[in-house]
């Protein structure tokens, strides 16, 4: 199949997950140390705030999937749901940077409220965007291309986040950082707006299912466990995550703590990581153009477990030997992330070509389910060690115990989460042979279907072997 999107939808693709991260961003790099260090909560009381809103997405991210599965309009069953919910998405972000004039507990409850607004709302655009890469192309070197403009979408929308948001906190809080943060974040979500509205404008959806889902929710997911590699490939997700978040979760602690950086560093390192990012988001498509998806996920794996172990070696005052090896360890480890999403797409189709059923909306609101469990543990995992140790925002330094244990969470266990990534990855068994075989097989039904319906198939899509 030669079906080709052309770049400028592929640019309005990524520009829907940079409307996400140009706020999601805040959320993985700043929301824990706000929350301690400017907020005004303990530790353990963050940890228990990400573990809880986890428990409730449970059960919201895969019913928000069922639905969006359903979902029938004029603009297709994902491209509304990016329309109608980023105002809220943004509205609730706004808020969750925002202090309340409450005393502890009443301050605690409205960031547990506000967090889960923020990340209820994140969900109701993110599952059907995640979809939606699903849904352009069945073409697989165009899905990993999809992904890879997405990530760099990504990477430019968190570029502007790392650059700007400390500055912009500055410009706007004169002193008062809580403040600075509000006014920040409401410039960023405006952006961010501008950006969800063009994603709707410019992208198709192209890939219809031959049988339409009309079965309930405890059906579909009594035929997509039928799927043999889609548990294994939540496990992947699941695992893949963990490590990025930790060290994201961490790298505040890191650089203020440890090595003890200045504003002008943070925001240099925080920004070179994110151009590491974008790079490696673009090498993506040209290596799984030559190389197996698969292959390529287990030795970048493999490779980032040995250079996460190497860093913790570099001495915390060579702040420039770890800034390289910090953009070498984004670039690598960014290679994965398109590919990751791009074998989501094809365990769709690999379900649809086992059981004649396509369920999209469940299989990628799940995979998102397990991509936010990674990052409520990696949270909660911060939170939870740094109270253990004893971390006190208050003070003036951190005790030797506090500032071990934000190296190791910066190297050190990452690469023990690359390791199982690697291991887990080693369980999937759609590689390039077997996608090109069930692409053509999904291609010719389809155009049969449409032959016995007496219409055109979608984009005159004629199999080829």
């Amino acid at each position: 199949m030669k079906e080709k999107i052309s770049i400028l939808e592929k640019v309005g693709y990524g520009f829907g997950d940079a409307g996400c991260n140009i706020v999601g961003g805040a959320v993985f790099l700043f929301l824990n140390f706000y929350y301690t260090d400017i907020y005004g909560l303990n530790a353990t009381t963050v940890a228990a705030i990400w573990l809880g809103v986890r428990v409730i997405e449970a059960i919201s991210d895969p019913f928000i999937g069922y639905i969006a599965d359903r979902t029938h309009t004029r603009w297709g069953k994902f491209r509304p749901y990016i329309l109608f919910f980023a105002f809220p998405y943004a509205l609730f972000s706004v808020l969750m940077f925002t202090v309340p004039n409450l005393n502890y507990t009443g301050k605690a409850i409205y960031a547990f409220i506000t967090y889960l607004m923020m990340s209820v709302t994140y969900s109701l655009v993110n599952i059907p965007y995640c979809s939606l890469g699903s849904v352009i192309s069945s073409n697989n070197s165009e899905r990993v291309s999809c992904q890879s403009f997405r990530f760099m979408g990504v990477g430019i929308a968190t570029l502007i986040l790392t650059l700007s948001l400390l500055p912009l906190v500055n410009f706007f809080g004169h002193g008062d950082k809580a403040k600075g943060y509000h006014d920040a974040i409401i410039l960023l979500t405006s952006v961010g707006l501008v950006m969800f509205i063009l994603c709707f404008s410019l992208v198709r959806e192209r890939i219809r299912p031959v049988t339409p889902t009309k079965d309930s929710i405890v059906k579909d997911y009594r035929d997509i466990l039928k799927n043999d590699q889609w548990l294994r490939l939540l496990l992947v997700t699941f695992l893949n995550v963990l490590p990025g978040f930790i060290r994201m979760a961490s790298i505040m602690y890191f650089l203020t703590w440890v090595i003890h950086a200045s504003e002008i560093f943070t925001t240099l390192f925080l920004s070179v990581g994110v151009m590491g990012m974008t790079l490696g988001s673009a090498l993506a498509k040209p290596l799984s153009d030559y190389f197996c998806k698969l292959k390529i996920f287990y030795w970048v794996s493999l490779f980032m477990t040995g250079l996460s172990l190497l860093i913790y070696f570099i001495p915390a005052d060579r702040h420039y030997l770890m800034l390289f090896g910090y953009f070498i360890l984004n670039v690598v480890h960014q290679i994965a992330q398109p590919i990751n999403w791009s074998i989501m797409a094809d365990i769709d189709d690999y379900g649809e070509y086992k059981s004649g059923k396509r369920l999209t909306g469940i299989n990628f609101s799940c995979n998102l389910l397990a991509l936010k469990l990674g990052l409520a543990l990696s949270g909660s995992l911060v939170s939870g060690v740094l109270a253990f140790v004893g971390y006190d925002a208050h003070q003036p330094s951190q005790n030797a115990h506090a500032q071990l244990s934000m190296v190791m969470l910066f190297t050190v266990i990452p690469a023990l989460g690359y390791l199982l990534t690697a291991i887990s990855v080693k369980l999937l068994k759609v590689d390039r042979r077997a996608m090109k075989e069930i692409s053509y097989r999904l291609t010719k039904r389809r155009v049969s279907s449409a032959q016995v319906r007496n219409v055109e198939p979608e984009n005159n899509i004629i199999p080829r072997k």
